[in-house]
């Protein structure tokens, strides 16, 4: 059932590597459903003898991955799994291929003198982060489980530790070829290149610069359309280095990442992007310059360099052009246009210059424009008073079309419930202080199904009265 998926690319790529043996741990958390969808069927137990490192999966060998990585624009060598071991992967019910991963885990070679663990709060982030935006429709890795490691870590004081299981359909980046292509290890990037290609679902050809171009354009596809995802629900990732940039169009690294509130381009959550490299508005921007990375790692599997750097080039102009149409339709999504119109542009151009004066919500903004389209829960979401003058614009470009198919169209682009930055905080102090949070059960069945337009609690919908000075941290 399970197997070392990597290894055929080697032992340099895919190191040998045990995770810790946590004796003393405990379940946290549980995705009981990803579980059964997964086709494991663990029970408590089970799970916790597997993701704690007391027991290996059969027939598999940990390993931790090696990767390079730009990181905030500056390029490292040799980054890797530093404090994670892929203990396995193996064929889901669907047909997809899964990897399973422990984060917080312990040391490897990659560590860096770092200490390899991971303390409760970010796991606590990565499980409710990566179930929200799985619900919300954008492609993510998800977080199995959450185990207590009864041991403590140290950080800025002491605080318990936690090890994540993540799932994802792979774990290749983009630093996984710009480690390849640092090494000059062409048979290497090859086997890569063909596995990756098979486990997306592509077909490989006996021309290596068509496998190439193939997939090349699969990864600008998945980026563009990841990123329209982010843009549509609000979400700030935070640190889009290389090596937290999957090749398959999955969102991976729940570190620095926030969910914007009060509407910016310019909005950034983490501690460390002083410069706001990857602000809200900016990341389509770093995607594009993501895969230009990848384009000069491959560039070592061509005889002739030039022929392919014009290819490349023209891709990645093919990434603006598919980037700035998905653009207009997820605004036109977003207010119900069914059509493209004259004055659209507009429209939206208006809109999102009020709301930034006004430092207005991004989910409740279009939220009330949805209820409004619904004729119900108006009182729940109130559409602000600055945009009274302009709803009658929107109004009169929607009155040609039947308030229903309108409002169907904005129900699946408007989210009614996120997950609120103060809520995520106010869990992740639930589990420092007493081991697990009351909040978060049924808070989490909430954000399971963000886009049913029904009665919340007020305390599930308020922005956050400081959002401008809310800063998350990576989890290292």
């Amino acid at each position: 059932m399970f197997y070392s998926r990597y290894a055929v690319i080697g032992e340099q790529f895919a190191v040998p590597a045990a995770p810790n043996v946590f004796d003393n741990a405990t379940l946290a958390l549980f995705n009981t459903s990803l579980n059964s969808e997964l086709g494991l069927n663990w029970d408590d137990d089970t799970a916790s003898l597997y993701l704690s490192g007391q027991q290996p999966l059969p027939d598999s060998h940990s390993v931790c991955l090696a990767y390079s990585g730009h990181q905030f624009g500056q390029f490292n060598p040799t980054l890797g799994d530093g404090r994670a071991h892929l203990i396995g992967s193996f064929t889901a019910p669907n047909g997809d291929v899964i990897d399973l991963q422990l984060k917080g885990s312990g040391t490897t070679v990659f560590s860096r003198g770092g200490d390899g663990l991971c303390a409760m709060g970010p796991a606590v982030r990565e499980f409710v982060m990566s179930h929200a935006l799985t619900a919300l429709g954008v492609p993510s890795t998800q977080c199995l489980a959450v185990l207590s490691t009864g041991q403590t870590v140290y950080r800025q004081g002491t605080l318990p530790g936690a090890v994540v299981a993540r799932i994802a359909k792979s774990h290749i980046r983009v630093g996984s070829f710009q480690y390849l292509a640092l090494q000059q290890d062409e048979d290497a990037m090859l086997k890569l290149l063909e596995s990756t290609m098979r486990d997306m679902g592509l077909e490989v050809s006996e021309n290596r610069d068509d496998n190439i171009f193939t997939f090349f354009q699969y990864v600008c596809d998945a980026q563009c359309d990841l990123m329209l995802k982010w843009l549509q629900v609000g979400f700030v990732h935070g640190v889009m280095n290389t090596d937290n940039t999957l090749v398959n169009g999955e969102t991976i690294d729940y570190g620095p990442c926030a969910m914007m509130e009060s509407f910016s381009f310019n909005r950034v959550f983490s501690s460390i992007d002083r410069q706001g490299r990857y602000a809200f508005g900016q990341q389509p921007n770093m995607a594009s310059w993501n895969c230009g990375r990848l384009a000069e790692s491959l560039l070592l599997l061509f005889a002739e360099e030039q022929p392919a750097i014009e290819r490349f080039s023209a891709m990645l102009v093919g990434f603006s052009e598919r980037f700035n149409q998905g653009y207009q339709q997820l605004w036109r999504n977003k207010l119900g246009l069914l059509q493209a119109q004259k004055g659209d542009q507009d429209l939206v151009t208006e809109l999102l210059e009020l709301m930034t004066k006004h430092q207005l919500d991004y989910t409740n903004t279009f939220a009330s424009f949805t209820a409004a389209k619904l004729h119900k829960l108006q009182a729940q979401f109130p559409i602000p008073s600055e945009l009274q003058e302009w709803v009658v614009k929107w109004q009169a470009s929607t009155a040609q079309f039947n308030d229903g198919e309108v409002a169907a169209m904005m129900m699946r682009h408007n989210p009614a419930i996120i997950p609120r930055n103060d809520l995520v905080e106010e869990v992740i102090n639930d589990f420092y202080q007493k081991g697990k949070s009351e909040l978060l059960t049924e808070w989490l069945a909430a954000l399971s199904s963000p886009y049913e337009y029904t009665s919340y609690p007020d305390k599930w919908l308020q922005s956050q009265t400081n959002s401008t000075h809310y800063q998350t941290f990576c989890g290292t």
